[in-house]
């Protein structure tokens, strides 16, 4: 019966959204308040109903109903309740229920803060969010039913894939879907105001505090798939440029250049069409990563689907969304000029030069991700791009990147003066000089270009704490006056000099843990040892034991540093009962400026495979990284980005006037 109840739900839910999606765009077209007006309770009814039909699926999870098909595929009696919770999104037809619930959740956002939004343009907003939800629910109902029953009912269910049984993958995708889904909300904005044909400051004032949510969810959706990627594969790394990965990477740079361009349209009425393109394309690249997770193209841990049929729907999707918007994107963008006029050195000169590089990125990962794809789609063979192709063609254009971003601050508006920048960053370069030269003293022996790093991440820390000292007078007034000012800068300022911040320290992390690791592979027996980085790894025994679902095979590792002991690792093993799958668990020892890393692997004759890391920096990654989620809700928390731009004086309903009327 629950199960029907979230079917049923669902089918409203359609129904719903299919209202949603044509009254409230007609009525902003006519200039009929009543029809516009329709959007915000629609939007409040169809989060209701997809709540019930989410929670419907839960609790089919949380009591293990194994009449349902989709509990049967994805769970166990004997499964710990966090990861029976986890597995209502651990799956293909739960993630889309997922993913639409987070849709839905933006749209009755945007109905409950809009209010300073004009009526048609709300009306407009909440009418392209319900037609996104239209295409997801029609394919989840068609093709994806997640309260299929199943008939004889079996005792017990299949299992969740043992790697997704984990807290890193439990959190991980409804922070990555909060990411990708929230890009809807600027890409239905940008729509919007293509309809309209209306591009100003308060627009973008509007838009930009739905991007940032959707950027700071992406940002923790893809650290938290690092992390996990780091302590749970056993190879040591944080990212392997696999695909899928690479599908939420793209968004967030397009993303991160969207924030930045919104900024010269709020502040200098320009980059207007520039700025549609970037929201259109971040949602764009949201679409196209959904697709290749779901369509069969690839195999990947990531993969939900296998299915070409859904594979064909979801492309049918892609064609209508992106294909769409692009071509209203054609028509309309022409019309909208920017007004303001700006000098190459200037801030809005390195904000263009923030996204023409964060743009050329994106394309080059989207390049190498796709390329493949496409030569096995025409049987023209299979090739591998990996790792070496990425850091050859990425990180280039990110070294200029870094180095604007410390100079931008400096700039000012319209105009800027190069020479008097650097003047004011003398002290900056001066101590980047010395962390640089203090790394390479640190580093002797080891790879070179590890200190570039390094020094590029000093460059932006010291760069952005002298934009943050030069802004409260800081030398050049009294102490307390420029602890007064401090106080009273915005929180959007703290917030980028925060994202900022932690963007140099997760640089000089990624620099650490890339270039400087020390691995060591062997077969060790208990009783033996192995020297790694100074430290000495002695096996001391492994034991077997059980766990709720799964067989443990454990190590014990005493590890010593100048004879003496500095700590005990214990890596394991896990044979799960009912999947018969192996996942491993690497035992690591974090300080602040290193992990040691080990893993255990298979056993022959009485001896094990061990794999053992020192990796440096890197918790400066994940500590980087929270710096940069902590600053985008600082700057969430700006009142000037919550309520948007200022409250508009009331018009009176004779003056209404449907779009293209003036």
């Amino acid at each position: 019966m629950i199960a029907e109840l979230g079917h049923f739900a669902l089918v409203l839910t359609f129904m719903v959204a299919l209202a949603q999606s044509i009254i409230p765009m007609v009525g902003a077209a006519r200039g009929d308040a009543r029809m516009m007006a329709m959007a915000e309770p629609a939007a409040a009814a169809q989060l209701a109903l997809i709540l019930v039909a989410f929670g419907a699926l839960t609790y089919s999870y949380v009591v293990s109903d194994f009449s349902v098909f989709n509990v049967v595929s994805n769970s166990h009696s004997l499964k710990p309740m966090l990861y029976k919770i986890s597995g209502v999104w651990g799956n293909h037809e739960g993630s889309l229920l997922l993913w639409v619930l987070i849709l839905a959740l933006y749209g009755g956002l945007v109905a409950l803060f809009g209010g300073n939004l004009p009526p048609a343009l709300k009306a407009r907003v909440l009418a392209v969010q319900a037609i996104i939800a239209v295409g997801f629910l029609a394919f989840m109902l068609l093709t994806s039913n997640p309260f299929e029953r199943i008939f004889p009912v079996p005792a017990d269910g299949n299992d969740l894939n043992p790697l997704l049984q984990d807290p890193g993958l439990a959190f991980h995708p409804p922070m990555l879907y909060a990411g990708y889904v929230g890009l809807s909300t600027a890409f239905s904005f940008a729509v919007a105001a293509l309809i309209e044909g209306k591009v100003d400051a308060a627009w973008a004032r509007w838009v930009r505090p739905w991007t940032l949510a959707a950027w700071g969810f992406l940002t923790g959706g893809i650290v938290l798939g690092s992390w996990w990627a780091y302590y749970e594969l056993g190879w040591g790394g944080f990212w392997f440029w696999d695909p899928v990965e690479n599908a939420s990477f793209m968004p967030w740079l397009v993303a991160t250049a969207l924030l930045h361009s919104a900024i010269v349209v709020e502040k200098r009425d320009t980059l207007k069409s520039w700025t549609i393109l970037l929201a259109i394309v971040g949602f764009s690249l949201s679409l196209i990563g959904t697709f290749l997770v779901r369509s069969g193209v690839l195999t990947s841990v990531h993969a939900f689907a296998t299915d070409p049929e859904r594979g064909l729907f979801i492309l049918f999707l892609l064609v209508a969304a992106i294909g769409g918007s692009l071509a209203l994107f054609a028509w309309r963008a022409p019309s909208m000029q920017g007004g303001g006029l700006f000098r190459p050195i200037s801030r809005e000169g390195g904000l263009v030069l923030n996204n023409l590089l964060l743009s050329t990125a994106a394309a080059t990962v989207l390049l190498g991700t796709l390329y493949p794809l496409f030569l096995d789609v025409l049987e023209a063979g299979k090739v591998s791009v990996g790792a070496p192709f990425f850091n050859a063609t990425f990180v280039p254009l990110m070294v200029p990147l870094v180095v604007a971003a410390g100079f931008g601050p400096m700039l000012a508006w319209k105009r800027g003066d190069l020479m008097g920048a650097l003047q004011r960053l003398k002290f900056a370069a001066l101590a980047t000089l010395a962390l640089a030269i203090f790394a390479a003293w640190l580093s002797w022996g080891l790879e070179a270009l590890g200190v570039a790093g390094i020094a590029l991440a000093a460059w932006l820390g010291c760069a952005t704490l002298a934009a943050l000292a030069e802004r409260i007078g800081l030398g050049r007034v009294p102490l307390s006056t420029s602890l007064q000012r401090a106080g009273g800068l915005p929180r959007s300022a703290w917030g980028m000099t925060v994202t900022h911040f932690g963007l140099a320290v997760t640089i000089a992390g990624i620099t650490g843990a890339s270039l400087w690791r020390t691995e060591a592979i062997q077969e060790m027996k208990p009783g033996e040892s192995v020297n790694v980085a100074g430290y000495e790894f002695t096996l001391d025994k492994v034991e077997n034991l059980r766990g709720p679902n799964y067989f443990i095979e454990r190590g014990t590792f005493t590890v010593r540093l100048d004879g003496e002991v500095y700590t005990v690792m214990d890596p394991e093993k896990r044979k799960y009962f009912v999947q018969q799958r192996e996942t491993t668990e690497a035992a690591i020892h974090t300080t602040f400026m290193k992990d040691l890393y080990a893993v255990l692997g298979d056993e022959t004759n009485g001896a094990w495979v061990t794999r053992i890391y020192h990796n440096p920096l890197v918790p400066w990654m994940w500590i980087g990284t929270l710096l940069m989620i902590l600053g985008g809700v600082l700057s969430l928390s700006d009142r000037r980005l919550r309520v948007g731009a200022p409250k508009r004086h009331a018009v009176p309903a004779a003056a209404v006037q449907p779009a293209g009327a003036e």
